[in-house]
């Protein structure tokens, strides 16, 4: 098993577990999610759409309704919603910890968790670590996170400013691969920026790999 050197809030994520029943490992030495017991474990073929908000309508409506933070004026606010205009997402998000090292997302697979011992969306510096869960039945948020390509948005509202990220990468990983690259992947020492992941490869009894999607903040000072 490698070695990684690791910070001090990534070390409450590293320890070695074994995905068994509902715990489904996102990497060995890196971070675990738990799937929510009875939300039909696996992939869907497409994530929802969501009902129209009361924004949304405004929108529709011709009313301009959203304020767009630039990545130097977004206030370092706990994150409310995530929108992932090319899945169809716009879902809540909560702050989550890792008691016991163990990251569960929110129970309602419409909801997503943002890891809340780690850097906050339009930070300086820290990977913003968003998780949620995927369901072979359709019904999670992020069942179709895999087909997010480069230079696609991901924006993140908190306290009603808008910051909005670009892909840089989608990559699945399985079990080893995540636990070698765990250190970069969730590095709390790197630029700005935000990264999502859920669960990936079904095969009937749990699940084999993650989708990790990197993304960075469109503004980021030169």
């Amino acid at each position: 098993m490698p070695s990684l050197t690791l910070d001090h809030r990534q070390r409450r994520l590293v320890l070695a577990l074994v995905a068994v029943g509902s715990l489904v490992l996102l990497a060995v030495l890196a971070v675990v999610v738990t799937q929510r017991p009875g939300a039909g474990p696996g992939r869907a073929g497409s994530a929802p759409t969501p009902a129209a908000s009361s924004a949304e309508e405004a929108a529709a409506a011709g009313v301009d309704t959203t304020e767009e933070a630039t990545y130097a004026e977004a206030t370092l606010a706990d994150p409310d919603r995530l929108r992932i205009p090319e899945l169809g997402v716009d879902a809540p998000v909560r702050g989550i910890e890792a008691p016991g090292r163990v990251l569960v997302p929110p129970r309602d697979p419409q909801q997503l968790g943002w890891w809340s011992d780690g850097a906050r969306p339009g930070a300086e510096t820290g990977s913003a670590l968003v998780v949620g869960h995927t369901v072979h039945t359709g019904g999670g948020a992020l069942d179709d996170l895999e087909t997010l390509e480069a230079g696609d948005r991901m924006t993140v509202r908190s306290e009603g400013a808008d910051l909005v990220y670009a892909v840089s990468t989608v990559r699945v990983y399985d079990k080893g691969r995540i636990a070698r690259d765990a250190g970069r992947l969730f590095s709390q020492e790197v630029p700005g920026r935000l990264v999502v992941l859920t669960c990936e490869d079904w095969d009937g009894s749990g699940y084999r790999s993650n989708v990790v999607v990197v993304a960075e903040p469109v503004d980021r000072p030169a």
